[in-house]
């Protein structure tokens, strides 16, 4: 917690506003004596707490009287009131269970906010989120393996807007399956401790049955550092110290080191014709050996540029965010057979359903009234 606390207090610093959003259930009793992510941190840091509901799962009621009844009375002083979200229908049926949450708890509402369709077209924060749907004419059948540590969810966002494109994560015992026309190996948190979980499932053995039959692979930040020989972590930065044989597809080596690498990058692409932006967020340094052809083209000096097989099939790079441009990722789809139609600009469909949730939101919500709770 005293980390935890340090960083609260350096963002603090730093910003006019902060925003402290829970993980998983606000009464995790069992989980309390390590809670660091919910009223662990809350009470530490003596953060005024609003409850929010997911109604549509159903027992919101329930979800948010237990709340109450679980946690002790100097956590219950930290509550200020609490929010319905994603909420079907006529709020006016709601009436009823407004007022038994509110006599039972003490605490006011905020608000109902509606079920948002628009907010399914804003960038995911987990891998519960991606698409499942069949692959159309003329699209692209792409597969993520759900590592444990996997991160940088929204690498995959601009794909789910594509309709040419079926995204689906590859769960824990299931292969990697053999029609796929790509598979992208994502980012993590733990790379050592993902890699040798990727060998565990014998996705290793997958792939390389992929690549033999053609199928494209990107390896996207760590990613890209489990394609190379070898990736060692001889500090322990992201796990206990170890080193583990990497999938051999790329000829390189990764070493983990203790600064971390955060910078944005644009270019174009060497094998891909179009212009490209992102950025690279990752600890490590890779070292190519023998002959290397770039995957990008950054501009400027310093920026890891990538590696491409000389097919183009299979791909690595740090940037992420890379296909968030509208050209750069329609040149992609094409170099690997999509011929169906293209999806909306990615960041004005982001900007849209963002417009469209705030409207939402400040017709639903007592903004002011919330805002005022504020430390």
């Amino acid at each position: 917690m005293p980390a935890v606390l340090e960083s609260f207090e350096r963002l603090k610093a730093d910003a006019d506003f902060v925003l402290v959003e829970g993980a998983g259930s606000a009464a995790e009793v069992n989980l309390r004596a390590h809670d660091i992510a919910n009223m662990g941190f809350a009470a530490a840091a003596g953060v005024p707490v609003v409850l929010v509901a997911d109604i549509d799962r159903g027992g919101v009621i329930a979800n948010l009287v237990g709340t109450w009844e679980l946690l002790p009375d100097e956590e219950r002083k930290l509550l200020r009131g609490y929010l319905i979200n994603r909420f079907r229908g006529d709020v006016r049926l709601f009436a009823d269970g407004l007022r038994t949450i509110t006599t039972r708890t003490g605490l006011p509402s905020f608000g109902i906010i509606p079920y948002l369709a628009a907010a399914l077209r804003l960038p995911q924060e987990d891998a519960l989120s991606l698409d499942n749907r069949r692959t159309p004419p003329g699209g692209g059948d792409f597969r993520v393996p759900r590592l444990p540590h996997i991160a940088n969810f929204d690498d995959f966002d601009p794909l789910m807007l594509e309709p040419a494109v079926r995204l689906d994560m590859v769960a824990p015992g299931h292969p990697l399956p053999g029609d796929a026309d790509l598979i992208i190996l994502p980012g993590s948190k733990a790379t050592v401790a993902d890699l040798r979980a990727f060998k565990r499932e014998g996705w290793d053995i997958d792939l390389m049955a992929h690549r033999r039959r053609g199928g494209a692979i990107l390896g996207i930040c760590a990613g890209y550092q489990m394609l190379g020989r070898t990736v060692a972590d001889p500090q322990g930065i992201e796990g206990p110290p170890g080193e583990e044989a990497g999938l051999g597809l790329l000829d390189h080596e990764t070493v983990l080191t203790g600064g971390k690498t955060l910078r944005q990058v644009a270019g174009v692409g060497k094998t891909i014709d179009a212009p490209f932006t992102g950025y690279e967020m990752h600890v490590g340094e890779t070292t190519r050996r023998g002959a290397h052809r770039p995957f990008l083209l950054p501009d400027g000096q310093g920026h890891d540029p990538g590696t491409v097989s000389e097919d183009g099939r299979l791909m690595g790079c740090y940037v992420h965010g890379l296909l968030t441009g509208d050209a750069f990722r329609r040149e992609f789809l094409r170099s690997l057979g999509v011929t169906g139609a293209f999806g909306p600009a990615y960041e004005a469909a982001v900007d849209e359903a963002l417009d469209a949730v705030a409207d939402a939101f400040e017709e639903a919500i007592d903004i002011d009234r919330l805002l005022a709770t504020a430390a």
